[in-house]
């Protein structure tokens, strides 16, 4: 479930929340073959990613077993720092002026602290990041591509993609990323994207923009098999679902990690043909449903979940709400003062960087 989501929620995310067409260079690039009417070859590309991240963390796993287990011993205490230095790097280079560099700042500061708040209330940290997550990156994405009046134009029915020297560098830089990203807590796909751009050179023309694609999803599927992966190697998990089976299994060995390898490669290639399908089947059909409608729909769907869960667990609902709303609004601000939403990351980062920094 976990690898076929990894793939398949690349589906949802290009076609929904497409920004209008004047901010198109702002925007991601899955968005950008959408708004030229290529939501075929988009889907198509983040197939091939994720695929492709999947066996190029297979591959590397020999390697991964020879050096992690003595590595990261000597390296826990400096994690912190590791994690400093990415958070430092991405602010530098995602901005250009010192305008939005303090913007990205502040940003990453208040969610930091938004997330350092909520993971030490007696709330569960499942519904905290539920609602933390829904609504920095879900729902104020949906309301803002709302507001912009957005559309999504006719698709073409056929693609022309091309298998290049691009796309195979953006598979071994989704690949190579989202095994960092495993590794480094608290990173979240955001910062392995920043780490498949500059890997696979994402640069400004449409070749790059269509390796970087292919990144992006390689990032997604490769951090999910190498979570599972890091149980074996270094004994500590670094996703929920890497959590709940480390929880279920009382021994995590060495046949454990051979089953969920060969799980993971037939899982991503029936999810391989899924997702050519069902992106087939949107890309078809999107255009002729109302989208305004359907953000709504959305919309709604999320915040029941968020409400739902909450009662479920018998928290505060007055507190959820102030916190949903709260989370909606400072996902809100990076579309209008033009800086990227990967700084709302600091959410996990903060927190991540004050447990390591305190095992010194």
């Amino acid at each position: 479930m976990a690898i076929s989501h990894a793939l398949l929620e690349f589906i949802p995310s290009i076609f929904l929340g497409v920004p209008e067409e004047g901010t198109i260079l702002s925007i991601l690039p899955g968005h950008q073959l959408v708004l030229q009417g290529r939501g075929k070859e988009a889907v198509r590309l983040a197939a091939i990613g994720g695929f492709g991240g999947v066996l190029i963390t297979v591959l590397l796993l020999p390697l991964f077993m020879m050096i992690l287990p003595f590595l990261y011993g000597p390296i826990k205490p400096y994690i912190w720092i590791l994690l400093l230095i990415v958070v430092i790097y991405m602010l530098v280079r995602l901005n250009n002026d010192i305008k939005s560099f303090l913007w990205s700042v502040a940003l990453f500061l208040l969610s930091g602290i938004m997330g350092y708040i909520m993971l030490n209330t007696p709330i569960s940290s499942n519904i905290s990041l539920l609602c933390i997550f829904t609504g920095l990156f879900g729902v104020s994405t949906l309301l803002y591509s709302l507001s912009q009046s957005s559309f999504v134009p006719t698709q073409n029915r056929f693609h022309d993609l091309k298998i290049d020297g691009n796309i195979f560098r953006g598979i071994f830089a989704g690949g190579i990323a989202g095994t960092i990203l495993g590794f480094l807590p608290g990173l979240g796909p955001a910062q392995g994207s920043l780490i498949a751009q500059e890997l696979s050179g994402g640069g400004n023309t449409e070749s790059d923009r269509e390796g970087f694609l292919v990144a992006i999803s390689g990032v997604n599927t490769s951090d999910t098999l190498f979570s599972l992966v890091l149980i074996f190697l270094i004994g500590n998990p670094r996703s929920g679902i890497a959590v709940y089976i480390n929880n279920i299994l009382e021994n995590f060995d060495f046949a454990h990690l051979i089953f969920f390898v060969f799980t993971a490669l037939t899982a991503v290639s029936l999810s391989l043909f899924l997702c050519l399908k069902l992106g087939d089947v949107v890309s078809n059909s999107i255009e002729r449903i109302n989208y305004k409608k359907l953000t709504w729909i959305v919309i709604t769907f999320m915040s029941v979940l968020v409400i739902g869960f909450s009662l479920w667990y018998h928290v505060n609902i007055l507190f959820i709400f102030i916190v949903y709303i709260t989370a909606i609004s400072l996902g809100l601000i990076p579309h209008y003062v033009g800086v990227n939403k990967s700084n709302l990351m600091g959410v996990l980062i903060v927190p991540a960087i004050v447990i390591y920094f305190n095992m010194i």
